[in-house]
C-alpha cells in the first residue's frame, strides 16, 4: 500500500506565492517520476509540472519561469514552489508519483488526495 499526502495549499492574493508538499509513504523499493497536476473548475485536469529520479524537470508553459518542481529522495517527497501566482492558477492541485511498490512487478502510479490553492485578483 502507497500514500501520498499533500499540504501547503490555501488562499493566496495575485502576485504571492506558495510552497506545495508531497510525501510519499508505505510499500515503496523506489520511485520514479514525481508530478504536480492541477485542475480548475470545469476544466480537465492537466500537468503543472514533473520531475524525474534524475532531475529532470518539465513545465507546462503557462507555469514556466514562475513554479520550481524539486524533490527530496532521502524524504520521499517532491515540491511545488509557486510564484507570481495568478488568478488563472487556482485549482485543486494533485500530487502524482510513479512506484515501484514490490520487486518484480511493474511500477504503478499513485495520486494524492488533492489539495486547494485558491488565487485572488
Amino acid at each position: 500500500q502507497v500514500q501520498l499526502v499533500e499540504s501547503g495549499g490555501g488562499l493566496v492574493q495575485a502576485g504571492g506565492s506558495l510552497t506545495l508538499s508531497c510525501a510519499v509513504s508505505g510499500s515503496i523499493i523506489d520511485i520514479n517520476a514525481m508530478g504536480w497536476y492541477r485542475q480548475a473548475p470545469g476544466k480537465q485536469r492537466e500537468l503543472v509540472a514533473s520531475i524525474t529520479d534524475g532531475s529532470g524537470t518539465n513545465y507546462a508553459d503557462s507555469v514556466e519561469g514562475r513554479f520550481t518542481i524539486s524533490r527530496d529522495n532521502a524524504k520521499n517527497t517532491v515540491y511545488l514552489q509557486m510564484n507570481s501566482l495568478e488568478p488563472e492558477d487556482t485549482g485543486v492541485y494533485y500530487c502524482n508519483a510513479n512506484v515501484r511498490w514490490r520487486v518484480g512487478y511493474i511500477p504503478r502510479d499513485y495520486w494524492g488526495q488533492g489539495t486547494q490553492v485558491t488565487v485572488s485578483s
